[in-house]
């Protein structure tokens, strides 16, 4: 691999000769721009804008735009002036726990290479001790013009660089929370959990970029002069979610069954307990209320019933006490 910058570790008093190599490389496929009536490249030219007409790479210098739109040059012999300690220079000034660095400080990853025989022993030295220590180191060093942060770690038999932003480039996270305060269920969060657990872990060597191969076969079919496949947008769902607890179980049924019915690793599969539904109230104020009606309707045909048995006794007895006078009379 082909080095992009030279110079040294610092580290205390011992002086590392490296070189910095690119850690990654960029896939991504690159479009021409081109006139579409007659397939002309589209090419941009740098044109001087008070004299009108095109100037070389030579002609071409730098300047800092002022906030009134007037421009400061600034020349090579300039910068080259100023009090750069890192400009050749990787400097460690710290060693602090992984855990400690924000991921979203992370930029460019570089690979560190030992330039040189007399530099293997210093900079084995001071990969074992990183390693010991299960610490990363923090340094400064200059790319391109600026001083940046860097961060040290052992990947494998190499050390390692990443590129940090300074902590006042990262933005404060203001306005990007829900406003509205949001509360969230236990059942769901059981749900939540057991859709994490069987979606599982996944080997990141197995991911690829599914677009750019499907740009690849375009441009081969095109290349070729043969037909070009129409593939649709890939299903996924739209709206609003309106059941959250719906759309939890869909993703674990899902999951489950892209898994093959089992989490990864042969273990159970996870279990999800729904919560008993509370009964309503309403209904049972209602019966409360319909239970004494009938013990009344009950009571009055008991006491109507009561009333008929004793006039009809009554009626009986009138009858029974008229006849002997009636005998009585007639002899």
């Amino acid at each position: 691999m082909r080095s992009i910058w030279n110079g040294a570790i610092s580290f205390g008093l011992v002086s590392i000769p490296i070189k910095l190599v690119n850690a990654t490389e960029n896939h991504s496929i690159s479009f021409r721009q081109i006139h579409k009536e007659d397939g002309g490249r589209i090419r941009y030219r740098k044109v001087c804008e008070l004299e009108e007409r095109e100037v070389s790479s030579a002609e071409i210098g730098k300047a800092y735009e002022d906030s009134d739109g007037s421009m400061i040059p600034i020349t090579d012999e300039d910068l080259a002036s100023l009090p750069l300690p890192t400009a050749k220079t990787i400097e460690i000034v710290a060693f602090v726990p992984a855990a400690s660095i924000d991921p979203l400080q992370m930029d460019a990853s570089y690979y560190l290479s030992a330039n040189g025989v007399p530099a293997a022993k210093p900079y084995t030295l001071l990969r074992e001790a990183l390693k010991r220590s299960e610490k990363v180191a923090i340094a400064k060093y200059a790319l391109r013009g600026r001083e940046r942060l860097g961060m040290l770690r052992v990947v494998d038999d190499v050390i390692a660089m990443h590129g940090l932003l300074w902590p006042d480039e990262i933005r404060a996270p203001e306005g990007v929370a829900p406003e509205a305060p949001v509360s969230v269920r236990d059942a769901e969060l059981d749900l939540a959990d057991a859709l994490m657990d069987t979606l599982g872990s996944v080997d990141l060597k197995t991911l690829h970029d599914d677009y750019r191969e499907a740009v690849e076969e375009l441009i081969a079919a095109k290349a070729s002069g043969g037909a070009v496949a129409e593939k649709g947008p890939a299903e996924r769902g739209g709206g609003k979610v309106l059941d959250l607890m719906s759309a939890l179980e869909s993703s674990v049924r899902a999951a489950k069954e892209s898994r093959g019915g089992e989490s990864e690793g042969g273990e159970e599969e996870a279990q999800v307990t729904r919560l008993p539904q509370r009964k309503q109230p309403a209904k049972k104020t209602a019966a409360k209320k319909q239970a004494p009606a009938k013990k009344t309707t009950g009571t009055k045909k008991s006491t109507a019933t009561k009333k008929s048995a004793a006039t009809k006794k009554t009626t009986e007895t009138k009858k029974a006490s008229s006849q002997p006078r009636n005998r009585r009379s007639s002899a």
